[in-house]
């Protein structure tokens, strides 16, 4: 004895059964299940198929970060690792555990069209044997790595990385273990500690041409400076030779021709100091209206008659 959808079933020819049976039910039972009873009725997807992919399907474990970084370094961090032709935390041979010979794309048939938040890109090997970390992956097929950059508030950058494999002849879908999103990810913090270093380093060499420019900004600055004192100081010493020579002009005559007395006194009778030869210069002390009071070049003072000198020529 047994039951059939809560239905007592005793030892009775299966026909009474199972009329009696869809009596009790009555309409309980689904037209679905009826057509499901039907002969030729169709059945489900065997559990190993999957769905044709639609735009945001989803590949393996993934990996889901929120970065304290700009969108533009880890946009180019991301762009940098999605073209470095690795597909990263997996492999295909033992002896090579590098899976090199992905290439860059901007789409998936895979994953489909991005129409979320964010940036999508893509890197894509095909004709991987095998490969290593995809769920029982175990012929010729592509691998999509799929990476989702969004910009979010106060600097921070949310990225998102899927991994699949999915064969080439019978289109079955193996899932990421997560070690090759996990593998990406910490390729994409390497690019960006690169990128770091690189703009510090580039900080630095500004910082010192800022620093070479403004030392030879003051450098050149104190040049004309020194320059212009220089010019006044030039203009200066010609100025006050310009008045040296005005004043020498004004207070220094020349002895004429044949010579004169230099007298202690200015009279015609006074004693005589020396006598001055032609062209002695003399400088006037003292003037009266027909005397020079004058000291000669040697310091020695006396007189002078005005109409035995001349000016400077």
């Amino acid at each position: 004895m047994g039951t059939i959808l809560g239905v007592s079933l005793q030892h009775k020819s299966p026909r009474r059964v199972f009329a009696r049976t869809f009596r009790e039910l009555g309409t309980a039972v689904s037209l679905a299940a009826l057509l499901f009873l039907l002969p030729g009725a169709p059945f489900p997807a065997s559990a190993g198929a999957m769905p044709p992919p639609q735009g945001g399907q989803r590949g393996g474990i993934g990996i889901d970060v929120v970065l304290n970084e700009p969108i533009a370094d880890v946009y180019r961090a991301v762009e940098n690792v999605a073209n470095d032709e690795i597909v990263h935390g997996t492999y295909v041979y033992e002896r090579e555990r590098t899976l090199a010979g992905a290439a860059a794309a901007e789409s998936s048939s895979y994953f489909g069209a991005w129409t979320g938040p964010g940036k999508a890109l893509y890197k894509i090997y095909k004709g991987a044997l095998a490969p290593r970390h995809f769920k029982e992956s175990a012929d010729i097929g592509t691998i999509t790595v799929r990476y989702l950059v969004q910009e979010l508030k106060d600097s921070k950058t949310r990225v998102e990385i899927e991994a699949v494999f999915v064969e080439d002849g019978r289109k079955k879908v193996h899932e990421s273990d997560g070690s090759v999103e996990s593998s990406e990810m910490k390729e994409i913090q390497d690019q960006l500690q690169e990128i770091k270093l690189a703009e510090e380093r580039d900080a630095e060499a500004q910082r010192e041409r800022n620093q070479r420019q403004a030392a030879e900004a003051e450098q050149a600055r104190e040049h004309e400076q020194e320059r212009a004192r220089l010019l006044a100081a030039e203009s200066s010493a010609k100025s006050l030779e310009e008045h040296v020579s005005e004043l020498r002009h004004e207070l220094v005559r020349l002895v004429i021709s044949p010579g004169a007395e230099l007298k202690t006194a200015p009279f015609h009778a006074s004693a005589s100091l020396q006598t001055l030869a032609p062209d002695t210069e003399v400088v006037v002390l003292i003037v009266t209206p027909y005397w020079y009071g004058v000291e000669t070049t040697l310091g020695r003072r006396g007189w002078i008659r005005r109409d035995q000198v001349k000016t400077l020529p």
